[in-house]
Order: structure tokens, then C-alpha cells, then sequence
């Protein structure tokens, strides 16, 4: 008969064992004996239930001892598992399989959460053996990091609301590792949207390694397949080609050209010594009440400024169109979309972790990496864009039935 586990000497011996300075969890920690003791009950509930089963079945089998073996947890530490076997070896412990030596279903989720924070194969490997005294191969954690990439591409499949009232894109450079070997060059694209309630969404995620009319149709047919009839008004940062683009799939569309993007733009060509100067005179271009207002501040600023920075000047008038398109609305509707401040701010985010990449293994790896951080990111995204509101009601009136906005709550 075998002995009983005695939960009182366990207290005891845990207290002296944590005064004396031993961990609660980890290698050895002082929870092993609870852990095993669990364990073990469980596993012998496993095959009693699974010789019940093949009794039923007409099948004779019984217990025939145990086999011990060395495991590891992340609460437990580390101990000797007894676990109990059939005479017909049919049993297969679900808690603790045959041959599993680590106890934890979250390590996985560990290893992947490290890796999402920018830690390297070698410096996962690192923290494991450091903290569970585990050691795992970079093949294991490619492994276990690989088991993501059906979620990306669930992800990006996945559908889409039928509107949403602001949608940002913007665009970043990354080394990746070819197919050839070489190191080159590529751009990937995010999409973020606001729906109709406020709440803000990553839409999509995409590479190319050029833009283009042709690239940003592809784009723009992918989120309409995945569900999107509509985009009411759109910010980006003066790419080349999307606003034809953007024209095919939603023609109703309004575009903003950012006007932070632009501003910095202008700021690259004038001398030092001229920049306060300039950017005072430029600021009551864009911050004119109304457009009229702002054409009249524009061509100031060309009498001013004009012959001394052309290129500048020709730069607003050429772009003027798609720069200007937010002053047909409301201070507040103006704040979200003159600028692709939105997005950006997501952006600094895969920057801060991805900075200490040289080049990217393979696009792969990219994608696997930046939907990780994404993900973490958008836990966060809970509640609705400040001021929703007041921006949904001036968006219901503005739009109508387009802006697909329930104003009775």
C-alpha cells in the first residue's frame, strides 16, 4: 500500500526551507513535492480510468509498477516523477506524456514572448537555462516560434468590418536575408483603421520591395476582399501610387497627404539659420482656419520664401490638393486625420524592438517577429479614440449612412 502524502510535514518543511532562503518555484524550488505529489495522483486517475475503459471494451490489462524519471516545472522545480505503467503498455498519459521531461504548459508562450520583445535564439536560450535550468537548442525555439506563422496567416485573412471611418498607412525599411543569400532591402506596409465605434485595429500587413500603383492596388483589393466596402477618409504620407489606387476599390474615399511628413520634408531643404523663421510662416499655412485662408497664407509664404527655396514651395503646390482636403471638416475630425501620427506611434514600437536586428534570417522571420509585437500592442487597444463622441456624431452628419455610426447610444 503505498504511502500517503503528508501534507502537514510538507508545510513544515517548506516554511524552513523558504526562511532559509530556498525559492518557492524554479530548479528545485520548495513547491516540487506538492507539484509531484499532484502529478502523480493524476497520472494514477489517467490509468485507472483508461483500464476501466479497455475493461469495458472487453480488453484484460492491469498496473504493472511504476518507472521513474527526471522533470522539470516551471512552479516545481525539479524532481523524480513516478509515473505508473499498464502490462499492455497501451496507456498514454495525456498530463504528462511518455516521454516529456519539462512540466509547463506556458513555455512555450514564455519563449515566444521573449522573442516578441526582440531577445535573440542564443539570449532565449540564455534566460531559459538561467532561470528553469533548461537547455534548449535555436532549433527548438525556431521551433516553438515557428508554431506562430499559421497565426499570422490566420490573421491576415482574417475579415474586416465593412467601414471604418480613418484608416492610416505608413511604411518601413528592413534588411532581410533572400533566397539568393544576399542581404537586400524591404518595405513593410502597415494598414490601421478606426471603426465605426472608435476602436482602433491593425488591418493588414504586407512587403514589397517597391511601392507602386500596382503594389498598393494589391492592397487595397485585399482588404476589400476581406470584408471592407468602404474607407471613408485615408492618411498616408505621400506614397507614390495610392491615392489611383485607392480611387479603383473606393472611390468615395477622401485622402489626406500627412502633414507632419510633409512639413519634415520641407525642413530637409532649408539652412539652419533660416528654419525658425520659415516654419513660423509655414505654421499659419496649415493652421489656417480654412482653406481659403490657408491659400492666401501659402502664397505669403511663397512671396517670402519662394525665390530663396523653390523646390519647397513647388513641393506644397504640387502636393496641395491632397495636403489641403482636411480643412473641409471640424477641429476635431482634423485632429485624427491630418497627420499618420496614428500609425507611427505603432511603428516606434517594432523600431524599438527590431533595432537591434542586422538583417532579418528570411521575410518569414520579419512577418513572424512584427505580428508578435503587433499583437502585444494591440492587447492595449481597449477602449475607444478620445473624443469619439463628439467625432462620431460630426462623422454621422457628414457621411450619413456611409459612416455606418449608431448615434442612439
Amino acid at each position: 500500500m503505498e504511502k500517503a502524502f503528508d501534507f502537514e510535514n510538507f508545510k513544515k518543511e517548506a516554511v524552513k526551507d523558504l526562511l532559509s532562503g530556498k525559492q518557492l518555484s524554479g530548479p528545485d524550488g520548495v513547491l516540487a513535492p506538492l507539484v509531484k505529489q499532484f502529478l502523480e495522483a493524476a497520472l494514477d486517475a489517467e490509468l485507472q480510468s483508461h483500464l476501466v475503459k479497455e475493461k469495458s471494451e472487453g480488453q484484460v490489462n492491469r498496473r504493472n509498477g511504476r518507472m521513474s524519471k527526471g522533470v522539470r516545472s516551471l512552479s516545481g522545480g525539479s524532481f523524480a516523477l513516478e509515473t505508473p505503467r499498464d502490462r499492455e503498455g497501451s496507456f498514454e498519459p495525456q498530463i504528462v506524456e511518455k516521454r516529456q521531461v519539462f512540466i509547463g504548459e506556458d513555455l512555450e508562450n514564455k519563449v515566444i514572448l521573449m522573442y516578441a520583445r526582440g531577445m535573440g535564439y542564443e539570449d532565449i536560450s540564455a534566460e531559459l537555462y538561467q532561470i528553469y535550468g533548461i537547455e534548449a537548442s535555436p532549433a527548438f525555439i525556431s521551433q516553438v516560434t515557428d508554431k506562430v506563422l499559421p497565426l499570422v496567416e490566420a490573421w491576415r485573412r482574417r475579415p474586416l468590418e465593412e467601414v471604418y471611418c480613418f484608416t492610416f498607412l505608413d511604411a518601413m525599411h528592413f534588411r532581410v536575408r533572400a533566397e539568393n543569400g544576399r542581404v537586400e532591402s524591404r518595405m513593410l506596409y502597415l494598414v490601421l483603421g478606426i471603426n465605426p465605434s472608435g476602436h482602433k485595429d491593425v488591418l493588414g500587413m504586407y512587403m514589397a520591395e517597391n511601392e507602386g500603383s500596382k503594389f498598393w492596388l494589391s492592397v487595397l483589393d485585399d482588404l476589400h476582399s476581406r470584408g471592407v466596402e468602404d474607407l471613408l477618409i485615408v492618411s498616408v504620407d505621400g506614397l507614390k501610387g495610392f491615392e489611383e489606387a485607392i480611387r479603383t476599390v473606393f472611390p468615395k474615399a477622401e485622402v489626406q497627404q500627412c502633414i507632419v511628413h510633409q512639413i519634415r520634408h520641407s525642413a530637409k531643404f532649408v539652412s539652419d539659420k533660416d528654419l525658425r523663421a520659415f516654419m513660423r510662416d509655414l505654421k499659419k499655412v496649415y493652421r489656417a482656419a480654412d482653406r481659403p485662408s490657408a491659400e492666401r497664407e501659402l502664397n505669403s509664404l511663397e512671396v517670402i520664401w519662394g525665390q530663396k527655396y523653390p523646390p519647397v514651395i513647388k513641393s506644397w503646390r504640387d502636393n496641395w490638393e491632397r495636403l489641403s482636403t482636411f480643412f473641409q471638416y471640424p477641429q476635431p475630425i482634423r485632429k485624427v486625420m491630418y497627420t499618420t501620427n496614428l500609425i507611427e506611434g505603432l511603428n516606434r514600437r517594432i523600431r524599438k524592438v527590431t533595432k537591434t536586428k542586422g538583417a532579418f534570417a528570411s521575410e518569414t522571420a520579419l512577418f513572424k517577429l512584427t505580428f508578435l509585437i503587433i499583437r502585444e500592442t494591440t492587447k492595449k487597444w481597449t477602449i475607444a479614440y478620445p473624443n469619439w463622441g463628439i467625432i462620431a456624431s460630426q462623422l454621422h452628419i457628414l457621411f450619413g449612412e456611409r459612416a455606418k455610426i449608431d448615434i442612439r447610444h
